[in-house]
C-alpha cells in the first residue's frame, strides 16, 4: 500500500462580493488528489482536499515542500501499525519535517489541504463515511446524526440595498436555514444598523442573526458597535478586532455581554491556546471558529480540542469556518457544535451533499464512503475535470 502521486490544480471562486476587509475578485483555492494504490471497487482509491475560502491558493508550497515531502518518504513510514491504510498523523509529520516553530499564516493551508485529501482517502480504504471513522476512533462509535448549519451571507455587494439583503436571507430560510449571517463594518455604524434591522423584519429575531466584523475594527470602533448591538439580542458578534489581538477581545468581552465568536483565522493549537488563556472568551456563551483545514488539518484540530478541554472548554462551542463537507465530517464525528454554510457564495465547495437537504438548520449527512464528495455532484464534476475522470 502506497501513495502513487498528488497533484495540485488552482481553481478560482472569484466573484464580486466583498466583507470589511477583503474583496473576492481574485480569490482562489487549491485542490489537490492524493492517488493509492489500493483498489475499491474496480478504481483506485483517490482522496480530495480543498483550502477553505478567504486564503489563497497554495500550489506554490504544495509543489515546491509539502507534496515532495510526503512522495520522497518511504511509503511504509506513512502507514498504521497494522501496514493496511495511511497514517494521517504519520503524514503529517513527515509534512511538517524541516519547519520552524511559529508563523502559521500560508503553509498551515498548505498543509491542511493535503490532511483533508489524506482523510478522504483513509475513511474511502476502511470504506466508512469519515464522520463515523472518526466516532469509532475517538468517540467510542457516538456520532451526530445530524449536524446544526447556520448560513452565511450577507456580503456587501455593488448596487446591493436592504432590499436584496432581505430577499437573501428570505431565500435561505427558503431553504431550510433558521439562523443566518451578514456581513457588517464595511460600512458605517448608522448604514449597519439599518441593514441589521432589515434583516431582523425577516429573521423575526435577533437570536436568528449573527454579524461578522472579519477583523475590521480599533478597540473604540468596537466598544462603539457592541454598545448599539447588545439590544438586538444577536447570535453573535463575529471576529471585531484583528484575531491575534488578544487584550482588544479580553476588553471587548468587559463591554458586550452577548456572545462572541471568533478563531477562523487562528491557524494553530498554541495561537487558539492564546485566545482562551487571553482573549477574555467565555465558556458559557462564546463560540469558537478554528477552520480545520486553514489550521494544518485535522490532526492540527484535533490537538486544538485537547487545548480547549484542558481549559475547561467543550467541543460544543466549536463551529468551524469555511461551510463545506470536512468540516461539516468533523462536527458529526468529533461533537461539535455545528458547521458554517455557504448556499450561495464559494461554489462548488461551499455546501453539503445533494440527498441531505437543511431542514430546521440541521443537515444529515450522506452514507458514502470517505467525506461524501461524490455526493455532491457539482464540486465531483469539477474534481473529475481537473484530474480526469476517475483520476
Amino acid at each position: 500500500m502506497r501513495i502513487v502521486d498528488i497533484q495540485e490544480r488552482t481553481a478560482s471562486i472569484a466573484s464580486d462580493i466583498r466583507n470589511a476587509v477583503v474583496d473576492f475578485s481574485k480569490m482562489t483555492v487549491s485542490v489537490v488528489a492524493v492517488r493509492t494504490d489500493v483498489v475499491r471497487n474496480g478504481e483506485p482509491v483517490v482522496g480530495y482536499g480543498f483550502n477553505s475560502n478567504g486564503r489563497y491558493a497554495q500550489g506554490a508550497l504544495l509543489r515546491e515542500r509539502f507534496i515532495p515531502r510526503v512522495l520522497e518518504a518511504d511509503p511504509a513510514a506513512l502507514l498504521n501499525d497494522d501496514g493496511d491504510n495511511l497514517d494521517p498523523g504519520r503524514i503529517w509529520d513527515h509534512l511538517m519535517r524541516n519547519e520552524k516553530p511559529g508563523g502559521h499564516g500560508e503553509r498551515s493551508v498548505a498543509v491542511g489541504v493535503i490532511d483533508m485529501a489524506v482523510w478522504d482517502a483513509v475513511a474511502k480504504i476502511e470504506g466508512k463515511p469519515l464522520h463515523r471513522l472518526l466516532a469509532d476512533r475517538y468517540r467510542a462509535g457516538e456520532v451526530d446524526e445530524k449536524v446544526f448549519v447556520y448560513a452565511a451571507g450577507g456580503y456587501y455587494y455593488p448596487g446591493k440595498g436592504t432590499r436584496e439583503l432581505q430577499d437573501e436571507m428570505r431565500s435561505y430560510l427558503a431553504l431550510g436555514y433558521d439562523v443566518v449571517k451578514m456581513k457588517i463594518g464595511g460600512a458605517d455604524l448608522a448604514a449597519d444598523l439599518g441593514r441589521i434591522e432589515a434583516v431582523l423584519e425577516v429573521v423575526g429575531s435577533g437570536e436568528r442573526l449573527a454579524v461578522d466584523a472579519n477583523g475590521r475594527f480599533d478597540l473604540e470602533t468596537a466598544i462603539a458597535y457592541a454598545r448599539a448591538l447588545e439590544p438586538y439580542g444577536l447570535r453573535w458578534y463575529e471576529e471585531a478586532g484583528d484575531p491575534l489581538d488578544y487584550a482588544l477581545q479580553a476588553e471587548l468581552a468587559r463591554h458586550y455581554d452577548g456572545p462572541m465568536a471568533t478563531g477562523e483565522n487562528l491557524f494553530s493549537m498554541q495561537d487558539a491556546r492564546n485566545l482562551l488563556r487571553y482573549g477574555g472568551m467565555r465558556r458559557d456563551r462564546d463560540v469558537l471558529q478554528m477552520d480545520p483545514v486553514l489550521s494544518y488539518g485535522l490532526v492540527e484540530y484535533r490537538r486544538m480540542l485537547d487545548a480547549l478541554r484542558e481549559h475547561g472548554w467543550s467541543p460544543r462551542r466549536c463551529i468551524p469556518h469555511g461551510g463545506h463537507q470536512f468540516a461539516l465530517a468533523i462536527a458529526a464525528g468529533l461533537g461539535l457544535g455545528g458547521n458554517e454554510s455557504y448556499p450561495h457564495v464559494f461554489q462548488p465547495f461551499g455546501g453539503f451533499a445533494d440527498t441531505t437537504p437543511v431542514e430546521g438548520s440541521l443537515v444529515a449527512l450522506p452514507e458514502v464512503p470517505g467525506i461524501g464528495f461524490e455526493a455532491k455532484s457539482d464540486l465531483y464534476a469539477l474534481f473529475e475535470e481537473l484530474f480526469g475522470a476517475g483520476h
